[in-house]
């Protein structure tokens, strides 16, 4: 590691100065939305007002261009040397170019020289230098990240932490400040700030900043007067600083034409390295300044911490961009019930109350989560694989995710700039991701909650989109074919790893009808023979006609799944049924669709289109369900063993004959991989371009394509590839599957695409957090707490593991005729009856073991 980064956090990767213009790292809580520190330092993409905002950064409206969110250094040194820098490095050659100039607000201050970037996600630092100083500075941001506490880590702040080494032979005075406008009222999109539609400039939004003294933190608080307190953009701010001596503020800056209010900024602070107090006649949106300076001997290091904290209450119901002009949508202003609040924002009052409670508790907060992402990187999973993993967990913390005050956890699908992409918790995209109920188990549970207690109706139809509120929930009224069979998988699997019983009791009526509503006359299985045939709604936003291998495997691992639930619960009968089922449906796909090489899909139109229930087809679909186009046919599919994927997951064994299955794997690398891109040809969306390389949604090796096949299957999406890097890894084929991951990895490398936010239809797409899935097929960890067992691959070293409710490490190592086993829980508790490798057997204990955090289990497990 680099001696200038912080030797207490772990660094999983670095970024030179050539990889820096992209990166823009999210630091924020689960659920709170997010800002984000960017490649050279700055502030960017102000998240954290209910709704996405790609590229907004606030500004002073009364203010001039560079009137936005900034820290700034000043250094007096021997002799009466003093220097002012802005704490950012410099510019990408494509910020010098815009109408009025460079596009960056901030470009005509003075920078640092030289920048590099380090990460392991949520740790972000920023190390600047410059030949011309007499010091060097590291930016250090990170919000709490803590797996099995979702309350720890769904707080609303930006932790800001500079640290300054004088890099002389004699004292340095250093003064660092912080400048933020009090932007309540705005949000990113093309919303009026005061959302009545007065006008900014008659000063209606009278924002108001207040100087303040508390327990731990001393700062600025913000609030508004002028705001409507129900209006989406209405809360409250605060930049603070947990320091104690040495303090200066200004709660407005000056009220100056022609850019002056900066230069005024700039002058007050060079000249002592403090800020005094002006007057602003026009407080639409006040600047407020927060400076802290003090002394560091030669050679030494020290360092001042800051927290922007916000609580905004009024988040809306699945609300796309609203009309230019206006607060709410259409013209028409949003009716109280679509309001659905935040859960964040039920645990404070206001902004400063945030600042207090995680002030008082950062040194906890911190080491927390150091122990957690320093217990994963220290892991021995391949880079790569680490890296994806880590780093896509910035998703659940993006405004792609939100708690309800009910505690209740809801995902979009996606994100464009300023308006969520794609709403309603889509039940076929999330059932890719495994991050949630791996580390987050409270929160995956929640989720199974409103699928089957509030989505699915009395004939077991679950809509696959779910409407808020939850009295709305079943409004769509339209069931995903792989969305539903995910979800009955997911069941079991949040049932698997927290042994909640009185959860699946709770649940599985409704999951037992969404299992029986596949047999509806006219429906998927209509003649219940174990082979989906009818209209099939999927997560290629198209309906599939006939059997196909992608709904067909998650068909064969949902009955897998609601046969050893109704076997636990005492329906042995529907078990059976279930069962077999199953059999036969896995024993038609291997005889039927697998062409030798692959599986395809029969395309099968319906004898009687206009039987087909209501609820099976969506509008996206086939015009002509008698002539269907966008449809697979003989292609191969990237996730075509996506229900073998989960099954695996699961720990439910294999749905299809082992021999195909491999077989497919190495089809799909050999066809739909390509090394470039240069010639492959793409009518929709591109993420992948030129010398990069990447894995086909579909090819058609065997010829005989649709003249319209399904509409992505010229695309390549990162939640797909790690989806098969994954089961790669499961199937032993490691090298091919880590060969995928890292082929995503270097196309997120921060000069071309930012390495924390994976796109898919918008930006942080859920589908990505498939990433974690590679750590469990790597470790081949599973856990089931209903039987109380664990196991792991027979593989030696040292494993980073996780239930969703507890984690630690596994030492494993072989010895002879035994391997040894060193267990250790850092956070939460484990119950355990047996411990298992694959494969090799497993120790049965006399008495069953609870092990607590932190606690370390040793014992041998025989060959």
């Amino acid at each position: 590691m680099a001696r200038h980064w912080n030797p207490n956090w772990p660094v999983l990767k670095s970024y030179d100065i050539e990889h820096l213009a992209r990166i823009a790292l999210p630091v924020g809580g689960l659920g709170t939305g997010t800002l984000s520190l960017g490649g050279r330092g700055d502030l960017r993409d102000w998240e954290i007002v209910n709704r996405p905002a790609k590229g907004f950064v606030p500004r002073d409206a009364h203010g001039t261009r560079a009137n936005t969110p900034s820290f700034v250094l000043r250094t007096h040194g021997a002799g009466g040397s003093t220097a002012c820098r802005l704490l950012e490095g410099p510019l990408d050659s494509h910020d010098y170019e815009g109408a009025i100039g460079s596009p960056v607000p901030t470009a005509g201050l003075p920078r640092f020289r030289r920048c590099e970037f380090a990460a392991a996600y949520p740790f972000g630092q920023v190390h600047l230098s410059d030949p011309d100083l007499p010091c060097d500075a590291r930016i250090e941001s990170f919000n709490p990240l803590i797996p099995g506490d979702a309350d720890r880590s769904g707080l609303p702040v930006a932790i800001l932490r500079f640290v300054i080494t004088n890099t002389s032979d004699s004292k340095l005075t250093v003064s660092v400040c912080g400048s933020l406008p009090n932007f309540i009222g705005t949000d990113g999109s093309i919303r009026t700030p005061c959302w009545d539609g007065t006008p900014l400039a008659t000063g209606a939004c009278k924002n108001r900043n207040q100087w303040r003294i508390g327990r731990k933190v001393r700062g600025i608080s913000m609030h508004s007067e002028g705001v409507a307190p129900e209006a989406e953009a209405w809360g409250t701010l605060a930049l603070t600083t947990t320091a104690k001596r040495g303090i200066s503020w200004r709660t407005a800056w000056a009220d100056r034409s022609w850019g002056d209010a900066l230069l005024d900024f700039w002058d007050d602070f060079s000249e002592d390295g403090k800020v005094d107090e002006r007057k602003h006649s026009r407080s639409d949106s006040p600047m407020a300044s927060l400076a802290v300076r003090f002394s560091i001997p030669p050679r030494q290091s020290r360092a001042v911490t800051f927290l922007v904290t916000w609580h905004f209450p009024n988040r809306m119901t699945w609300t796309p961009a609203p009309a230019e002009g206006c607060g709410c949508q259409d013209g028409a202003c949003e009716p109280a019930d679509n309001r659905i609040g935040n859960y964040y924002t039920d645990r404070f009052a206001d902004a400063w109350e945030v600042a207090e409670k995680v002030a008082e508790e950062l040194p906890s907060l911190e080491e927390s989560t150091r122990r957690f992402v320093s217990a994963f990187i220290e892991s021995d999973l391949p880079k790569e694989l680490r890296e994806a993993a880590l780093f896509n967990l910035s998703t659940l913390r993006s405004q792609s995710c939100f708690r309800t005050p009910d505690g209740y956890f809801y995902g979009w699908e996606g994100c464009h700039d300023s308006a969520g992409c794609c709403p309603g918790s889509c039940t076929h995209v999330w059932n890719y991701e495994q991050a949630t109920p791996f580390l987050f188990g409270e929160l995956a549970r929640s989720m199974r909650e409103v699928e089957f207690a509030h989505a699915t109706d009395e004939q077991g139809m679950i809509s696959f989109r779910v409407n808020l509120p939850l009295s709305r929930a079943r409004e769509m009224g339209k069931a995903a074919a792989d969305g539903q069979l995910g979800c009955i998988m997911k069941l079991y699997r949040e049932w698997q790893l927290s042994g909640d019983e009185a959860m699946l009791s709770r649940l599985w009526s409704a999951a037992r009808r969404a299992l029986e509503f596949c047999w509806i006359e006219g429906g998927w299985d209509g003649d219940e023979d174990g082979v989906m045939e009818g209209c099939q709604h999927n997560t290629m936003d198209v309906e599939y006609y006939g059997p196909n291998p992608q709904m067909q495997g998650w068909y064969l691992g949902a009955l897998r799944a609601g046969a050893a639930m109704a076997e636990y619960l005492g329906e042995s009968d529907f078990a059976e049924h279930c069962r077999s089922l199953a059999a036969a449906g896995s024993a038609w796909m291997d005889a039927h669709l697998f062409n030798g090489e692959y599986y395809e899909q029969e395309i099968r139109p319906p004898a009687d289109p206009g039987s087909i229930p209501a609820a099976l087809a969506h509008s996206m679909g086939a015009r002509d369900p008698a002539h269907p186009e966008l449809q697979l046919g003989a292609g191969c599919l990237i996730d075509q063993l996506v229900g073998q994927y989960m099954a695996h997951i699961c720990d439910l064994g294999y749905l299809h004959d082992p021999h195909m299955v491999r077989r497919t794997l190495r089809s799909i690398v050999q066809y739909n991989r390509r090394a470039e891109f240069h010639s492959h040809f793409n009518h929709l969306r591109s993420f992948v371009l030129g010398d990069e390389s990447g894995i086909l949604m579909a090819s058609y090796p065997k010829g005989n394509r649709p003249e319209r096949p399904f509409p992505y299957y010229n695309e390549v999406m990162t939640g797909f590839e790690y989806t098969l890097a994954a089961h790669l890894i499961y199937e032993g084929k490691l090298k091919k599957g880590l060969k995928v991951i890292a082929a995503v990895r270097q196309r997120y490398d921060g000069r071309k695409r930012n390495p924390f936010n994976e796109a898919e239809c918008g930006h942080h797409y859920a589908r990505a957090m498939a990433s974690w899935a590679g750590v469990l097929a790597f470790t081949g960890f599973h856990y089931s707490a209903v039987t109380q067992t664990m196991s792991f691959a027979d593989r030696e070293g040292n494993w980073f593991w996780s239930n969703g409710d507890a984690w630690g490490m596994c030492h494993i190592k072989n010895s002879r005729n035994s391997w040894k086993v060193r267990l250790s829980v850092y956070h939460g508790e484990l119950t355990l009856n047996a411990f298992g490798i694959h494969g090799k057997g497993e120790t049965i204990f006399p008495t069953t073991r609870k092990i607590t955090a932190v606690e370390t289990i040793t014992f041998r497990l025989e060959r």
